[in-house]
């Protein structure tokens, strides 16, 4: 029996070029769907006057989601006010989806008789951090209704609602200045969020559906125009994560944030508004 050996079909540094040919088909880099950077938002645009019957609105898009926000002033506080004699004004909003803003068709709440859980909470939410830069005394009988609809929906709907729900908003009241029915600007700061999460093990952010469909950890971070919190909405999907993996995604959104804060005062200088500051 005649033994051949290895060596002499497959000279030693041959080999070792077939084993890591063999060890790099096994591993493949991380990239993202769409291509982008880990720290990359999608592009971001911003529509003034999308809705002309509003006193204010916007159409933000974020890659393929996209949302009109439109604001409308009404001189006419909530009855629980009135009741308790609190000064000032109030700011509310509404949330929905359209029925063709997803792949499959989403039921109006009007047809289902209630609205949906989500809905509910996401409203809440674009109330919430509205108000969290907003002195309402300076508001003095009026109500801002803040409508968010989604168009079309590739994830971070919330998150893109609230940005354009604050610059819909300032739109609204800078009308209201220069027409003499409001003193000065309620606004004492933007506000604006972005969602961040962990997708194949990887710290990324503005994440689209099909990142947010498969990330192990999910958070939307709400943030104001000079880096403070307003809040953080974050879970892990079965899943844990640590303190390290929590900071990085803080990192990010902040550095998302930022962006978008800056974005939202080019928009508004373009539109010749009073107090950029806020």
């Amino acid at each position: 029996m005649k033994i051949v050996r290895i060596a002499s079909i497959c000279p030693t540094n041959s080999l070792l070029a077939l084993l890591a040919i063999v060890l790099m088909r096994g591993m493949t880099a991380f990239s993202r769907p769409d291509g982008r950077k880990n720290d990359e938002l999608r592009p971001v645009s911003f529509e003034a006057d999308f809705a002309p019957n509003a006193t204010g609105s916007v159409l933000i898009s974020f890659g393929d989601t996209r949302v009109i926000c439109g604001a409308s002033l009404e001189k006419r506080i909530p009855g629980w006010m009135r009741a308790q004699g609190v000064e000032g004004g109030w700011l509310t909003a509404e949330y929905s989806m359209l029925p063709y803003s997803t792949h499959d068709r989403k039921q109006r709440d009007s047809s289902r008789g209630r609205l949906d859980g989500r809905s509910v909470e996401i409203q809440r939410l674009i109330g919430r951090s509205l108000r969290a830069v907003m002195n309402l005394k300076k508001l003095p009988g009026y109500t801002l209704w803040i409508d968010c609809d989604v168009l079309q929906a590739d994830g971070g709907t919330r998150t893109a609602s609230i940005t354009g729900a604050y610059l819909a908003a300032r739109l609204a009241v800078q009308k209201l200045i220069d027409e003499g029915k409001l003193k000065e600007n309620p606004f004492s700061d933007s506000v604006g969020a972005i969602s961040v999460g962990i997708y194949k093990d990887n710290a990324v952010l503005d994440l689209p559906y099909v990142e947010d469909r498969d990330a192990s950890v999910d958070f939307n971070v709400v943030m104001t125009g000079n880096g403070e919190y307003v809040e953080v909405q974050g879970t892990g999907e079965e899943a844990t994560f640590s303190e390290e993996q929590l900071a990085s995604l803080l990192a990010l959104a902040k550095t998302g944030c930022k962006e978008i804060s800056s974005m939202q005062t080019a928009f508004l200088s373009k539109r010749l508004l009073a107090g950029l500051g806020s």
